[in-house]
């Protein structure tokens, strides 16, 4: 049995947990599975950026966010795994954030590449100063892909929530508009890049940044809809 067809297999069960809703389920007398249908990790990589930012409330604000809205059964606790893990596969969501330089190893982007095409996720948020590092990283993920901006009428911004006018503004940066860039795989959106945006901030604690409550609800619901896109991959409305 080859590695892509294992992989493929564990990620569409874990696409029927979260379709289902299901907590607990036991695989014969031997395994059983803990009383949530995934996980979501943020992503470690080398380089000297802050990998790290963030990391005390936004993602499990997130988690929050999705289990009480989206109904879903997701972990509250991240978890947080090295690009060139193979522990990586456990994760079909991986989050990725900071303010600097990025830097794959070979092995890192090989191992990457295989991730997302075998069904994972990656949602990349530009802290702020992390685009001229990132961009090439991920072409030495997908050598033969280009970032593309995504149009409004794409499926990622009308899940749950509709976002008619693409990305909500969180973060000043450099009063940019902000944009949604993705790599499309045979089709298949596998990696979703904000920039002039900052979902990343805007999922943190109020007292973080002083965000408005109104911004944070645009932030976590779009976030909610990567979640719910990375699963289902088409409108739900």
């Amino acid at each position: 049995m080859g590695i892509s067809f294992i992989k493929k297999t564990v990620f569409l069960f874990l696409l029927l947990c979260f379709v289902n809703g299901k907590s607990a389920l036991k695989i014969g007398d031997y395994y059983t599975l803990p009383p949530y249908s995934f996980q979501i990790a943020v992503l470690k990589y080398n380089g000297g950026g802050d990998w790290y930012a963030n990391l005390e409330t936004s993602v499990t604000n997130l988690i929050k966010y999705c289990n009480d809205n989206l109904k879903t059964s997701i972990n509250p606790e991240q978890a947080i795994v090295d690009a060139g893990s193979i522990e990586l596969f456990n994760y079909p969501f991986v989050h990725m954030t900071g303010h600097g330089n990025v830097i794959f190893s070979d092995q890192e982007a090989e191992n990457l590449r295989n991730y997302l095409i075998g069904g994972g996720f990656l949602h990349v948020s530009d802290n702020y100063g992390m685009d001229k590092f990132i961009r090439p990283q991920l072409k030495k993920v997908f050598p033969e892909l280009d970032l593309v901006e995504l149009p409004y009428n794409h499926p990622v911004y009308h899940q749950k929530y509709d976002f008619a006018n693409g990305l909500p503004k969180i973060h000043e940066h450099d009063n940019g508009a902000p944009k949604g860039f993705g790599l499309i795989y045979k089709g298949r959106l596998v990696c979703f890049y904000d920039f002039e945006c900052d979902l990343g901030d805007g999922w943190e604690n109020s007292e973080i940044h002083n965000d408005s409550e109104e911004a944070r609800t645009k932030a976590l619901k779009m976030g909610a809809n990567l979640i719910s896109y990375a699963f289902m991959g088409f409108d739900k409305k």
